[in-house]
């Protein structure tokens, strides 16, 4: 993957399109879909609309009790205990799954944590690397088997425009000279999409291909660490929590870009590309503000992707993917 594929692909879809018009008419029968995060926010929305066209869904889920209760009444989901932030629950989930599934069609990472206190998990990591990162590239790792053994399968990764905050701070990636809860989270969402890159370089030949996406502005629980009065000051809210902030998207509108990601023809044979608004969207200058759409080169860099794999895998423990 270069720049230059950072193009629009034409798609019909657009910033306004639903997660209804992204999936009018798919039939996703046979196909299995594992969802982190798929019982809240954008998750529940894409498991919902993935179950609905057919797919069988496992979401697994930190808190099993709230996710059987959230997604009661869709059918053909399982759900199965699991801590992004515990290496050791990734692994066990991942062996879980691979007891009744042979093949694993999607893997869709949209569970994550934004701007949260300083948290430590594990050995001292920084909590919303681990949780936004560490935990899917180890739960990806362990699952690869059954992607390849789908000769098609597709990872989808919801990054932020938050990414534009920072590269990885490789000289100080856990913020123990000093901790940033935005530049944490810019980190993280950095990661993301470094992660699909080298994901797809690495997948390419067994049919796994990567894409990580920026999903919109939206209010969901992703902003539940953040005061009212922090939401307010930023014009996201008003003083009775009502979105009043330009260019928000609705859940579902929210959702589109990674139904998309998961199923548009238009994705066949590409990969490791960085997506908005249901199309490939451009790279974007450094000075350009957040809102103006467009990936950071730094992000789609081959080499830094590289890097930050043999990190992950250095701290995780996680079984590599071999090429």
């Amino acid at each position: 993957m270069t720049t230059t594929d950072q193009q629009s692909l034409g798609s019909p879809f657009t910033a306004t399109s639903t997660a209804e018009d992204v999936m009018a008419g798919l039939d996703l029968a046979g196909t299995t879909a594992v969802v982190t995060g798929g019982y809240s926010g954008l998750g529940l929305e894409t498991t919902r609309r993935l179950a609905a066209a057919g797919a069988r869904v496992i979401v697994p889920a930190r808190r099993p009790a709230a996710a059987r209760a959230a997604l009661a009444e869709v059918d053909r989901c399982d759900i199965i205990p699991m801590d992004l932030s515990d290496p050791d629950s990734v692994r066990a989930a991942a062996a879980r799954l691979g007891d009744f599934v042979e093949r694993l069609d999607l893997l869709m990472a949209i569970a994550g944590v934004m701007a949260t206190p300083e948290r430590r998990v594990g050995p001292g990591w920084e909590s919303q690397l681990a949780v936004n990162h560490f935990g899917h590239f180890t739960l990806a790792c362990e699952l690869y088997p059954l992607l390849a053994a789908a000769g098609g399968a597709r990872v989808v990764v919801n990054s932020s425009a938050g990414h534009t905050l920072t590269d990885i701070r490789w000289h100080d990636p856990h913020f123990r000279t000093g901790y940033d809860k935005w530049l944490a989270y810019g980190q993280a969402k950095t990661a993301n999409v470094l992660f699909a890159v080298r994901l797809d370089a690495l997948g390419r030949n067994d049919g796994v291909r990567a894409f990580a996406l920026h999903p919109g502005k939206i209010m969901t629980g992703l902003q539940r660490e953040m005061s009212r009065q922090e939401q307010i000051d930023r014009g996201w809210v008003d003083d009775h929590g009502n979105v009043i902030g330009a260019g928000f998207k609705t859940p579902s509108q929210g959702a589109a870009t990674g139904l998309w990601a998961a199923t548009s023809p238009l994705l066949d044979g590409r990969g490791g590309l960085y997506l908005e608004d249901c199309d490939v969207t451009r790279v974007s200058a450094p000075a350009e503000p957040m809102d103006d759409a467009g990936v950071r080169e730094y992000a789609i860099d081959p080499e830094a992707a590289a890097r930050l794999w043999g990190l992950s895998a250095a701290a995780t423990g996680a079984a590599p993917v071999v090429r």
